[in-house]
């Protein structure tokens, strides 16, 4: 059974692991890196099944893939500084970066 989401693209998130703050900007209903990568990187062994998250982390130029359990909403919802913002978004409104429409 794949599980709702708890956030949204557009979300601005703190990591209660690792103490960064970051906004969503794609959700996996599941993980879906390879078995390898979780091996080498998800050292907490998260759950599979749950969602994933991938995530601009604020001031700096990397992304990272975040299991749920480790995320929370942030207190602080002012905007972040990331160089693919635009990529992802097309503008901050009340907290929240709205996604740029997906050409079809």
């Amino acid at each position: 059974m794949i599980s709702q989401a708890k956030f949204n693209i557009g979300q601005i998130i703190d990591h209660n692991r690792f103490g960064y703050r970051g906004v969503i900007f794609e959700v996996d209903p599941v993980f879906s890196m390879s078995d390898e990568w979780y091996e080498q990187v998800a050292s907490s062994r998260p759950p599979k099944d749950r969602p994933w998250y991938h995530v601009l982390v604020d001031g700096k130029e990397h992304t990272t893939y975040v299991a749920e359990r480790h995320l929370a909403a942030a207190g602080d919802t002012s905007e972040i500084s990331h160089p693919e913002l635009g990529q992802h978004f097309t503008s901050y409104e009340n907290g929240m970066y709205i996604p740029a429409q997906v050409a079809m």
